[in-house]
């Protein structure tokens, strides 16, 4: 039963609320695990995906300067492609900016662009 002075949509509005919190958490942890994953593949890796995974990195990274091409969520395996999506999710909720979640996320970044030429 609602509180003298509330009304039921104010209620609703706190469940809502609360839901879209909960989802934003969960897309910011999904995401910044995905972001990680694909930064090791990015370092650790060599082919001709790499290159893909380290230009969407480098988009997360920096948007302004790196522009997103969709097409490169075709152009890669289905689980690299399943990340780069939890990323972009990850993006919407805008909590935190994915580099600022990995350790030392924004060096390593940069590192990957520089070793493949993408500065």
């Amino acid at each position: 039963m609602p509180r003298p002075g509330l009304h039921a949509t104010d209620i609703d509005i706190g469940a809502k609320i609360a839901d879209c919190d909960a989802r934003s958490r969960q897309a910011t942890h999904a995401g910044a695990q995905a972001f990680a994953w694909l930064l090791s593949l990015a370092e650790e890796r060599d082919s001709g995906q790499i290159v893909r995974v380290a230009r969407f990195l480098a988009e997360i990274y920096n948007g302004q300067v790196f522009a997103l091409d969709p097409f490169e969520l075709r152009a890669v395996d289905i689980a690299i492609s399943d990340d780069m999506l939890s990323c972009l999710d990850a993006l919407r909720w805008g909590r935190a900016d994915l580099h600022t979640l990995i350790p030392d996320g924004g060096a390593r970044v940069r590192g990957v662009m520089e070793r493949l030429g993408l500065c």
